[in-house]
């Protein structure tokens, strides 16, 4: 029998697949995210958390971990939004705390849960920007734009925000594949012609498992110690 953990997104996914090959850990599944691709709200409710659950084989697995957003609602929201869903498989377990395991003898199974956040709010692009290890101009001075706008009364959502400036740190900043000698140019004729939206900014990050295995990020970084810890629990 092995473990599983339920993530969101696709990114979420290379990202604890990432982190899990660094730490040596190898007994844990991730499943098929609960989020299609491009959505970038897709919990509705519990319904979809719900479904998930309810889909698992339970009796393959001795524990599940689950691992969602904070976004705005905080990190006690979300523990609460999860114990909504476990009613759907058992009645007996209530999740309190994050990085602590619950035991059901109901459905004789372990289950803990992580909320991903920076200060009690935010997302997975959140923890990428405070853990980035290269320079990132390009990506910074997109809060200059984002200054612009909202002069002009247009508002960028911080979830939004995040993305683009993971998406850009990606492409323009650290620039994979570009001649380090000619990086200025080159990534800056691109980001001249390109034209973002949400569907290129969530597809820049889809399938970015190569990406979030280079040197760009500090896996190190103290803001990923409470994750380590969480997914240390399944060692």
């Amino acid at each position: 029998m092995s473990n599983l953990i339920i993530v969101e997104s696709e990114n979420d996914k290379d990202f604890i697949e990432v982190f899990l090959k660094k730490l040596n850990i190898d007994n844990i599944e991730i499943g098929n995210p609960i989020c299609k691709i491009n959505e970038f709200d897709c919990l509705g409710g519990y319904t979809n958390l719900e479904k998930r659950l309810i889909d698992i084989k339970l009796d393959r697995y001795n524990k599940i971990g689950i691992i969602l957003d904070a976004d705005e609602e905080g990190i006690e929201k979300r523990i609460e939004f999860i114990n909504n869903a476990l009613k759907s498989i058992c009645s007996d377990i209530t999740l309190l705390n994050i990085n602590k395991f619950e035991n059901s003898s109901e459905i004789e199974l372990e289950i803990a849960c992580y909320i991903t956040n920076i200060n009690g709010k935010g997302e997975l692009e959140t923890v990428m920007k405070k853990i980035k290890s290269k320079d990132s101009t390009y990506a910074d001075c997109l809060g200059s734009w984002r200054e612009c706008l909202e002069k002009q009364g247009i508002t960028i959502k911080q979830k939004e925000f995040d993305k683009l400036w993971v998406s850009h740190y990606l492409k323009y900043d650290t620039c994979l594949g570009k001649d380090k000698k000619q990086k200025s140019r080159k990534c800056a004729n691109e980001l001249i012609n390109n034209t973002t939206n949400k569907d290129t900014i969530e597809n820049n990050l889809q399938s970015n498992k190569d990406t979030i295995s280079k040197d760009i990020w500090d896996f190190e970084h103290k803001d990923l110690e409470d994750l380590k810890q969480f997914l240390l629990l399944f060692n």
